[in-house]
């Protein structure tokens, strides 16, 4: 059964941009989706320095830090975004037959664990945790939301992110030394469009988009 019944998928290249822009496109293409056009969404973007805010931690927890913070509906804690990260917002219209949140963080899992293994790298799964891991750090992070049947935030892959941004506090609640970007854990350099061609094409396949 598939996961959107959407006819077409629109991808959007922001590049380097503001935590805020990337924001305000995601809550129109929400709602635009929820209101019943037929075109899902995935918004491809590399913020400023931000620390955004799930739902499973408390704002004022981090807002002491010199780093704008924002609290963001979607679940689990806080987390860093900055150059060299890879965010990627998947606004989809999920079958109503078919919404299974644990299924759809699984498909992202795997199409990140598939991304990842175009470059050589082997990416796993932690029972525990959501995201991706190699050899036991965490080289991306997922938190959605789901709102009138649309899913919406995403996921962010570390390609050069500077892992020093996550030891100002504990990111997913884990220890700041658990964080790893693909850079580091294959000793060279990745090119950013490639990486995010890869991982637009994985996510096309395990969610079924109409790219």
């Amino acid at each position: 059964m598939a996961l959107s019944t959407a006819t077409r998928c629109e991808i959007h290249r922001l590049g380097n941009c503001k935590y805020q822009v990337a924001e305000e496109l995601q809550k129109e293409l929400l709602e635009r989706r929820a209101d019943g056009d037929d075109c899902d969404h995935l918004i491809v973007c590399e913020f400023e320095p931000v620390i955004s805010v799930g739902r499973a931690a408390d704002l004022s927890d981090f807002q002491h830090l010199n780093i704008p913070t924002f609290a963001v509906p979607r679940g689990g804690q806080a987390t860093f975004h900055g150059p060299g990260q890879l965010v990627v917002y998947p606004i989809i219209g999920l079958s109503k037959d078919n919404l299974d949140l644990h299924a759809y963080l699984h498909l992202i899992e795997q199409a990140l664990i598939d991304c990842i293994s175009a470059f050589d790298l082997l990416g796993t799964r932690d029972p525990r945790n959501t995201g991706c891991w190699i050899n036991g750090r965490k080289v991306a992070s997922i938190g959605v939301a789901v709102r009138r049947w649309v899913s919406y935030h995403g996921l962010a892959l570390n390609i050069s992110t500077e892992l020093n941004q996550f030891a100002q506090f504990s990111p997913c609640g884990l220890a700041p030394d658990t964080m790893t970007n693909m850079d580091r854990e294959s000793q060279q350099a990745h090119d950013f469009d490639e990486v995010a061609n890869m991982l637009i094409a994985q996510l096309g396949k395990y969610l079924s988009l109409a790219i």
